[in-house]
Order: C-alpha cells, then structure tokens, then sequence
C-alpha cells in the first residue's frame, strides 16, 4: 500500500473541507457543473465514476461469472440484507430518530418528508461505487458485478412496492428513465469497454503481464477519481450544509446507524455460514451503501426539489464515502479474525493476488 491509499482518509477529509469551501467561494462555477444533468444524473460525477469503476471492471472475465454460483450463501445474504432489511430497519430508524427523538430540533412541516428521504435512500442498494468498495477490499470481482447486477434486476420490480409500503402510498412515481439510464451508464457502458480493452490487452503477446500492468498504473487514477468526485458533491452542496448544520448533523445519524447495522450484519452472516472473506466484504458494503442517484431523483419527483426528502437523500450522498471507508477499514481489519472460523477458506485461496491483479488464466 503507497502512501495514499494509507493515508485515503485523510485526503478524503480534506476533499470534504475543500468542496464546502470551494462551494462557498465560487457557487457560480458548482452551480453550472451541477445543472450539467441527464435525467437527473450529474454528467460530470458520472465520468468521475467510470474513471473510478474501469480498473476495477478490467480484472473481470467475463466467462469466470459463471463460477459465483459456489457462492450461492454470500449471495443469500446479500439480498436478505438488501431486501429483506435494510429498508426496513431504515424506516425504524428515521421514525424514532426523526420522528421523535430529534422532533425538537427539526422544522416541524418537514418531518414526515424527511423521513420519507431516508426510506427513498435505503430502498435501493448501490450500483457502481459497490465496485470501489469491493477493490479496496480485496473482494472477489466477479461475485460484486453479478451481485450488482442481480440487484438491478430486483430494484426494477422491488423498488416501487418496497418504497410504497413504507411511506404508505397507494402508488408512487419511479422515475424510471433515471433508474434505466443510471444502469446502463453506471454498469453497461464502463463493462463494455472494460471488456474490450481486456479482450484487446489479452490478446497480445505477454498480454497478461500488460493488463496486469494497467490495472497498476490506473489505481491511482481511480482513487483521484473518488477524492475528485468527493470535492464535487461537497461543493454542490456546501450552501446547503452552511445554511443548515444542525439539519444535516442530524439526518446523518440514522443514516450512519443504518451503514454500520446493515453492513455488520451482512459480514456477520456470512461468517456464520462459512462464506470467504473475499466473499463477506463486498457483500457487507454492497449491503450497506445505497444508489443515490435513484433516491434523488424519487425525492424530487414526490416531493419537489426543496422538500425535507431531497434533503435527506442528499444527506445520505454525502455521508456515503466516509462512511464507507470506515466498513472498508473494519472489514480489512478483521480478516484474521473472520477467518479463524472453522471452515472459512482462506483470503489466498478465494481471491489470490494473480485474480486480483487481473492476470486469469
């Protein structure tokens, strides 16, 4: 590990101080990268994620997807955590600590619409970030897009009853050209092209020591990349987080309660059932982010662009990579610890450093 990743944290802290700052001092500048959108998707944010996304998509063979049904278990927990809890447990969470607890300090007409921000950004569970979350990680690459992909499957039939039930609303309003284009630019595109140059790369004479070297040299692409689109989003927002400090602390609360449950408990499942660790950790992160992009463009669609929903959802934006990286740092940590179960296969075996560098036979 080079002396940025060791130190990602603390870049990624002073990102966060330089988006609000930037944001306060040329809001003229954010303001027009902001409205740079398709269907409520940021332009800018979303090239930032396929520079983020592609090193990692390139360790990924395609005909190896076929071998992730022998983790069938990791792939349980996953959809039970993702579907069968989280929103939930979210849903608790925003009632007590919204609803009541934090009830004094809120704007009184905007309670019920925060919360329904909170459930909007649980319902869903992220799609291409989970990638940057798994390779920090060490996950196992072919289990995180067959995950990510089968949850996208399920969010297009899950998405709007899940949310409907939740909020108690006979019917609501996917937008459903964010959530089909969210896809196809998140996960599609950067696949396909993942994918060529690989196809290409392997190709060659000594193609497999050439990938391998890609993979190296964009590493540190991606992780700019993330600290770049960290500068973004704060910067979009650093009027809102000025203008209302104490509103954002709060609705971080749950928010960060739900990262840490959910993702703790997918981890602690799939210890329970032998699952490997290259397997737990990319399903307790993809288990615990959310899809942003979706949860925004619903709170805005239900609710309107000033409404407490929007606000939440962009709360959850964020919270989200700090958050994250803290499970990241947990979920490394503990690796000698998961795997002291008895029947756990070992880190070397499940992923071994040859997989990870993309260099498959």
């Amino acid at each position: 590990m080079n002396l940025f990743e060791r130190y990602l944290t603390l870049w990624v802290f002073l990102c966060i101080l330089c988006g609000i700052v930037l944001g306060q001092w040329a809001p003229g500048a954010f303001q027009v990268l902001g409205r740079l959108e398709v269907e409520q998707i940021n332009l800018p944010v979303a090239v930032l994620i396929w520079l983020m996304i592609i090193p990692m998509l390139l360790k990924i063979d395609l005909h190896a997807l076929r071998g992730v049904a022998q983790h069938w278990r990791g792939v349980g927990v996953t959809l039970f955590v993702n579907w069968g809890v989280k929103p939930f447990s979210m849903a608790l969470l925003a009632w007590l600590f919204i609803g009541h607890w934090f009830r004094p300090w809120l704007p009184g007409d905007q309670i019920d619409s925060y919360i329904a921000g909170l459930i909007l950004l649980a319902a869903a569970p992220c799609t291409a970030m989970v990638f940057v979350w798994s390779n920090l990680s060490e996950g196992e690459p072919h289990f995180t897009l067959s995950q990510v992909a089968l949850n996208d499957v399920i969010m297009v039939f899950a998405f709007a009853p899940i949310v409907g039930l939740l909020l108690g609303l006979a019917s609501i309003t996917v937008p459903w050209d964010t959530l089909l284009l969210s896809v196809v630019l998140y996960i599609v595109v950067p696949l396909v092209i993942a994918n060529v140059v690989r196809t290409r790369l392997l190709g060659r004479e000594a193609g497999k020591e050439q990938l391998a070297r890609l993979i190296h040299r964009l590493q540190p692409v991606s992780l700019l990349a993330l600290l770049t689109t960290l500068v973004l989003l704060f910067g979009f927002q650093g009027e809102q987080i000025m203008a209302q400090p104490l509103v954002i602390l709060l609705l971080a609360v749950p928010i960060l309660i739900q990262v840490f449950f959910n993702s703790g408990l997918a981890y602690l499942l799939n210890r329970q059932v032998r699952s490997p660790h290259c397997i737990a950790g990319p399903s307790a992160l993809i288990g615990a982010s959310n899809f942003f992009e979706l949860a925004v463009a619903t709170a805005i669609a239900l609710f309107g662009f000033e409404s407490g929903a929007a606000l939440a959802t962009v709360v959850g934006v964020l919270i989200e990579v700090p958050a994250m990286l803290v499970a990241v740092k947990v979920v490394n940590a503990t690796r000698g610890w998961y795997e002291q179960r008895d029947g756990v296969v070992p880190h070397t075996v499940c992923c071994p450093t040859e997989q990870r560098q993309g260099t498959y036979d």
